[in-house]
């Protein structure tokens, strides 16, 4: 090959794209002297027998190279340089000067595309109203159906909200940074990373080939080589190797025919001739064999890939994580499978140049996040045998080239059990990002969510697109499960399930469309296992008259709770006061759990505090009846109060009021969470007042059959809570005035019981 260094880029680029492997004689992996001249005389001679194997490869190396020659090589140089072809030259890796010089050619351009890549607005390419976006469901768009919307190529494009992690991704991929992503199941961090490996350049992508190694057996070589020269070189390997047969073939045929003639005819010992001729023919297929074992395995081929290589390593074992050496049952006598046919590449080294996406990062053992940390700092791990028992766990590999961009996922706990190298190795060379589980509610974003509708549809390719109606009532949802006014929420793929609902309903009535009337019917049938849970309960309990909805108790409340994110259960919890046979303690029963009893003990502060009794000789017991359903947080703190208050007090609770709210030990009503579903679960099981904090009011969008059910009544202090529960004008007021005095808090007198509109 010519040293021309007169010789432009791209020529030089072509040769190292031409020049690839050949196997030595003995099967070494191929060579090149060190001061980069041409090859010996003896090299040559050992080449000369191969070279008619190499021609269909040389054939296509000449029409890619044809008009890349130097005017300054002379012909013969270039002949020679030709004559090496895919076969004969050294596999090599990329010199970092030449990955430089590419990089800087592109790097304006790829900055562009990036910028690009930002500007994909609905309203670019739609018409909108502007007078009406503010107020409109659609956010002013003025569509029929969603097939009129534009669904964008890029998947950063169909990312909806996360801003902020979409920068990130944009930054990282132009930097080649590590990135974790924390926040709730389902908010697009799978999505991030996939559109992260489409905003990575591909042109540096390489081919990784494992080679025998004729020194040891038990190490093989690796090389790597440009995207999709490691085809031509097995092919080329694997040509050689075919012809090589057919004359050892052709060989012991002849030697087995002349042994037989020369048996049968001239010694005329045929058993002689025919364990002769088995001989012959074992040697050459133990020959054979080892022919076999100089061709090259591809561990990595990325000459299809359109994109940089993107690898879900979640939840993946030792082996499929790390790389693998299978276990081979015959280790001798010639039918032992060479080592490096038996090397198989893991994700690390599958997402090299590209990006190793792990969610739940925190579920891989400590051993395989220690050695992720090495390959994330060396950007090469070696690959050996995971199990111990393996005679896999006698091979060891060179290193193998594993330089992706590592994109960690997980939830809130990801972080507590996640090795702190490892994080540490994220943070330092990365960024830390959180995924928002909600947005604000604008046109612009509402907008984007109709994208989404119409995005769910492209992607399934089976169902009708969407009304207009239909869109409205999935941002209706959005909103409905952001669990916030004014906001939408961000967990996009429960929204993508209902899409997908919605349109099998329409499809099953062979419709062209899907309509609102299909996705109310899609809410239906896509609910919950806890929301059916909650439901089947509420039926039983009326079945077996437990649920109590009129009248009047002492002790007794009609309690709220969630089960899941988006079902609501009603639960009764009952207080009674008892003498003490020693100093007088609260006891809670029920299946509570931290929060819940912490919040008991808030309650007993402000009872202690409001009694004109000495609590010190009374034990007040307290009672969830939740038929085996863990109670954990705040939010029954109000309940609680109002029952052990109604016990001390002897004042019976009215029993068509239903209550859920967290309680200061100052007697505030501070919100929760869940309201609607709870306000919900109250109009199933029949009552028809629900009490809630104040702070929770913009947060109630209860759908509309249960409007009509129940009267939504917030409340800021527990004295509010007490006038409109409890029964009995006398005794009720001259408590609450007790409270008030106590507490410091005050109503305003024009307050009567059960007189707060509802936010309805």
């Amino acid at each position: 090959m010519s040293n021309d260094t007169n010789a432009p880029d791209n020529e030089r680029e072509t040769d190292t794209a031409e020049d690839q492997d050949t196997p030595s004689p003995d099967g070494a992996p191929p060579t090149t002297d060190s001061s980069g001249d041409e090859p010996t005389a003896s090299t040559e001679e050992s080449r000369s027998g191969e070279q008619a194997s190499t021609d269909a490869v040389e054939e296509s190396d000449d029409s890619a190279s044809e008009g890349t020659e130097s005017p300054s090589s002379p012909a013969g140089d270039n002949d020679d340089r030709h004559g090496d072809s895919v076969l004969d030259a050294p596999p090599r890796n990329p010199t970092p000067d030449s990955v430089e010089r590419d990089s800087d050619e592109t790097d304006d351009e790829y900055e562009t595309e990036i910028d690009e890549v930002l500007g994909s607005d609905v309203d670019e390419d739609m018409e909108v109203d502007e007078e009406i976006a503010e107020d409109d469901l659609l956010g002013g768009l003025q569509i029929d159906t969603s097939k009129e919307i534009k669904v964008p190529d890029r998947l950063v494009d169909q990312v909806i909200g996360q801003d902020h992690a979409r920068d990130i991704i944009l930054k990282a991929a132009k930097q080649r940074r590590h990135v974790m992503m924390i926040g709730s199941p389902g908010t697009g961090k799978s999505m991030l990373a996939k559109a992260m490996s489409q905003l990575l350049p591909k042109e540096d992508l390489q081919d990784i080939l494992v080679y025998h190694n004729p020194d040891d057996g038990n190490e093989p070589k690796i090389r790597t080589v440009p995207s999709g020269k490691g085809e031509q070189i097995v092919d080329a390997h694997k040509e050689e190797a075919r012809k090589r047969n057919q004359m050892r073939r052709f060989i012991m045929w002849v030697l087995i025919i002349l042994v037989l003639a020369y048996s049968f005819i001239i010694l005329s010992q045929i058993l002689i001739g025919i364990i002769a001729a088995g001989i012959v023919y074992l040697v050459f297929r133990y020959m054979s064999r080892g022919n076999d074992s100089m061709v090259p395995n591809m561990i990595v081929n990325t000459a299809n890939q359109q994109t940089a290589p993107f690898e879900d390593g979640t939840g993946a074992h030792a082996g499929a994580l790390l790389g693998d050496v299978r276990h081979d049952p015959f280790q001798s006598g010639g039918m032992e499978t060479p080592s490096h046919d038996r090397v198989e590449p893991g994700a690390i080294h599958k997402s090299n140049k590209g990006v190793l996406y792990i969610d739940e990062i925190n579920t891989l053992d400590i051993r395989s996040q220690q050695k992720l940390m090495t390959a994330i700092q060396e950007g090469e791990f070696s690959i050996t045998g995971q199990s111990e028992r393996s005679s896999g766990a006698m091979v060891q590999t060179e290193p193998v080239p594993c330089d992706f961009v590592m994109v960690a996922a997980g939830n809130m706990d990801a972080m507590q059990n996640m090795h702190p190298a490892l994080r540490s190795r994220i943070k330092g060379n990365g960024y830390e990002v959180y995924m928002d589980d909600t947005i604000d509610d604008t046109a612009e974003m509402r907008r984007k969510y109709s994208r989404f509708v119409a995005q769910e549809v492209e992607k399934d390719g089976r169902l009708p697109h969407f009304t207009r109606g239909a869109i409205e009532e999935i941002i209706l949802e959005a909103r409905r499960r952001a669990g916030r006014k004014g906001q939408l929420t961000l967990e996009m793929r429960d929204l993508g399930g209902l899409v997908r609902v919605a349109g099998d309903v329409a499809r099953s009535s062979d419709k062209q469309h899907t309509e609102r009337d299909d996705v109310l019917e899609a809410k239906k049938r896509s609910r919950s296992i806890e929301q059916q849970l909650a439901d089947e309960m509420i039926e039983r309990r009326r079945d077996y008259e437990m649920t109590i909805s009129e009248g009047g108790l002492v002790g007794r409340v009609n309690g709220l709770a969630v089960m899941g994110e988006d079902s609501g259960i009603m639960l009764p919890v009952m207080a009674e006061i008892a003498e003490a046979h020693g100093p007088g303690e609260v006891i809670a029963t029920g299946q509570l759990q931290e929060m819940a009893k912490e919040s008991v003990q808030n309650v007993s502060a402000i009872i202690k505090k409001f009694s004109d009794e000495n609590l010190d000789k009374k034990d007040i017991h307290i009672q969830f009846a939740n038929d085996g359903i863990e109670v954990d947080g705040p939010s029954a703190s109000v309940t609680v109060a109002t029952a052990v208050i109604s016990a001390l007090e002897d004042i019976p609770i009215n029993q068509n009021v239903a209550m859920s709210g967290s309680l200061s030990v100052r007697g505030d009503v501070l919100p929760v969470g869940g309201v609607t579903h709870k306000i919900e679960a109250a109009a199933k099981s029949g009552c028809d007042t629900v009490i809630i904090p104040k702070a929770n009011e913009q947060d109630v969008m209860i759908e509309d059959e249960y409007e009509d059910m129940v009267e939504v009544i917030p409340v800021a202090h527990i004295s509010e809570v007490l006038e409109i529960a409890l029964e009995g004008e006398a005794r009720k007021e001259t408590l609450i005035d007790r409270l008030r005095t106590i507490t410091g808090t005050a109503l305003s007198s024009d307050v009567e019981p059960g007189g707060n509109p509802s936010p309805q």
